[in-house]
């Protein structure tokens, strides 16, 4: 446990935790709107076609080979 020596440095320590407390929450908010954006249905269809069309090109090819 820290000992203080006088209130300026007790304050100034309130001040930084303050504002680390603040960071984090806002870090938090941006963390929920990246999750929200990635479990939205359109992404998810989006992200379907690009396997379907990869999976698609490589049948494909794999036709045109043989």
């Amino acid at each position: 446990m820290k000992t203080y020596q006088d209130i300026e440095s007790i304050e100034r320590d309130l001040k930084i935790l303050n504002l680390e407390r603040q960071i984090a929450f806002e870090e938090i908010k941006t963390l929920k709107e990246a999750y929200k954006d990635d479990l939205r249905p359109y992404n998810w269809i989006q992200s379907a076609a690009k396997i379907a069309g990869k999976f698609g090109g490589m049948m494909l090819l794999k036709k045109i080979i043989k």
